[in-house]
């Protein structure tokens, strides 16, 4: 296999056979060997050709993490369709939207995940394109037909004429089609679906694979969502690149993680930091074996350099990286390596994979000085060809020399190791200063009692916007808020110190574990209004 030159359904067809006899996918009682899981996707993909997909078409997964994803997904791209997977914390307008736009034709779900009818919520929308809705889980029912009924589909009198029309598909398929419309999460306007080559996914994941060390029947573990790039393209994808057991997570509770890490023998886990300081939070975490934690890989949001120093010396991890990325970087733009230091890991997101270059520029577009902030830009292989027909947002976004504009305000240092500060669009203003929250978030963690911090501006009548602050406690420790906003002062220019500071257990997220930081606004008024009712 050669991961500079494949596309993803030559690689399910290589992968399924190479390490055919090893456990492919392990979602509670269902166990699936490649050879299995190569039968079930070949089955999916036979049955979506007699349905009447044709190669192009699309097809979309609106459902969370389990076996059926994977078959279903995968069983698209071998049915040569543009897989389009939904968030799973979308409405039914928001959903409606993306399979509108996209165009899809089919539609897998889970009804009643999260107590969500998802085909109920689509019955008043209008979506011409869409023929069929199939239920993963559920029988077949008065709007959608059941899983097992669909797959039939792919073993009728056709099946070797249909297999052939799957393998013929298979081969007219390059590393430089699109494979997957990812939507972004549209948190200004419409969400903007995201173009992605199946080839890049491959070929930028294949070294991060091999710096997180994946070997043949590794237990993987993805609590990151299927429907996002860290599930899908650095989780799914990198398992069969590798040959590891991909551990499908629907619900991210941390003592039950901790249950299925022993019961495993977990040793790769990747996620935002939120989800480790949860396990570092749970009380009884030394009474669990985790001791197989061999690999993980966080990002999304700041590290501190005691987090980092506590997922090696508690959580046993052997290997501790930090990555950038955007889903329109395929999911990767930089990563730390193995061997750099905690302190590297904590402050920085690593560097650019091969045939991946990074700038920093001003407003002007000029190339700023090394530890000087700007505006990050990318450009290689893996960016992407556009927004699904958007021209004038893709012109927007990557110029004419190919350089992907990232809207993240970054510093390089000299070894070309970039710190990502902030969001431009969650950036405030005090008193006439730009404050960025992560440039915050990054100091506050620093504090031995704050195990993640989330910032967002709030509105002040002298100083326009001023910053407050949602904090989780360390483990083991019990915050002291007068202490910490002295703390601040003394390690912040006063500008950026939060003029409010809350201690909460745990932060909104998304469904890709990211802090919702809209909610966090909302929340952070409804706390100062209510402080302001207790002083008049």
């Amino acid at each position: 296999m050669d991961p500079s030159n494949i596309s993803i359904p030559e690689l399910v067809r290589w992968s399924t056979a190479e390490f055919a006899d090893l456990p492919a996918i392990r979602d509670q009682d269902v166990t699936l060997t490649y050879r299995e899981l190569g039968a079930a996707i070949d089955q999916m993909a036979r049955a979506m050709v007699a349905f009447g997909i044709e190669q192009g078409d699309a097809v979309a997964v609106w459902a969370p993490n389990c076996w059926q994803w994977v078959v279903a997904g995968l069983g698209a791209a071998r049915a040569g369709a543009v897989l389009v997977p939904v968030n799973t914390r979308f409405k039914g307008n928001e959903a409606a939207y993306v399979l509108d736009k996209a165009r899809v034709r089919l539609l897998f779900v889970v009804d009643g995940f999260l107590d969500t009818d998802y085909s109920g919520s689509l019955a008043n929308e209008d979506l011409p394109a869409l023929v069929q809705i199939v239920d993963l889980v559920a029988p077949d029912g008065a709007r959608t037909e059941a899983f097992e009924t669909f797959s039939a589909l792919g073993d009728g009198n056709d099946r070797e004429q249909l297999q052939a029309e799957v393998e013929r598909r298979t081969d007219a398929t390059t590393p430089t089609d699109v494979a997957l419309i990812m939507f972004t999460s549209g948190t200004t306007g419409h969400p903007k679906g995201v173009m992605i080559r199946g080839g890049a996914i491959i070929r930028v994941f294949y070294t991060y694979g091999e710096s997180l060390m994946v070997e043949p029947a590794d237990p993987y573990l993805l609590v990151n969502p299927y429907f996002h790039a860290f599930g899908f393209n650095s989780g799914v994808i990198v398992c069969l690149m590798f040959g590891a057991l991909n551990l499908p997570v629907a619900v991210y509770e941390p003592g039950e993680v901790l249950a299925l890490i022993e019961r495993e023998r977990v040793a790769i886990f990747p996620g935002p930091p939120a989800l480790f300081q949860g396990l570092l939070n749970h009380p009884d975490l030394e009474s669990f074996d985790i001791s197989s934690l061999r690999s993980c890989v966080t990002g999304a949001a700041s590290i501190s350099v005691e987090l980092v120093v506590a997922m090696r010396e508690r959580l046993g991890f052997e290997n501790v990286m930090t990555a950038y990325g955007m889903t329109e970087t395929s999911g990767l733009a930089a990563y730390t390596r193995r061997g750099d230091s905690p302190e590297l890991v904590a402050s920085t997101s690593g560097c650019a994979p091969a045939d991946v270059e990074l700038r920093v520029v001003d407003s002007d577009g000029t190339d700023v000085e090394t530890g000087v902030e700007g505006e990050l830009l990318v450009r290689g292989f893996q960016v992407t060809p556009g927004y699904l027909d958007a021209p004038e947002q893709t012109a927007e976004a990557i110029d004419e020399d190919g350089w992907l504009h990232t809207g993240d305000v970054a510093v390089m240092n000299d070894d070309g190791y970039i710190d990502i500060t902030d969001r431009m669009k969650d950036m405030f203003i005090m008193g006439g200063f730009n404050a960025y929250p992560a440039e915050i978030e990054r100091v506050m963690v620093e504090h031995p009692a704050i195990g993640v911090a989330a910032v967002v501006g709030v509105p002040d009548e002298r100083m326009g916007e001023v910053g407050a602050a949602f904090v989780i406690a360390a483990s083991g420790t019990t915050p002291d808020l007068t202490e910490i906003q002295s703390w601040c002062r003394e390690n912040m220019a006063n500008y950026k110190v939060p003029r409010y500071i809350w201690i909460v257990e745990d932060l909104p997220l998304t469904a890709s574990n990211k802090v919702r930081k809209p909610e966090l606004r909302e929340l952070s008024l409804e706390r100062l209004a209510e402080t302001q009712a207790t002083q008049s």
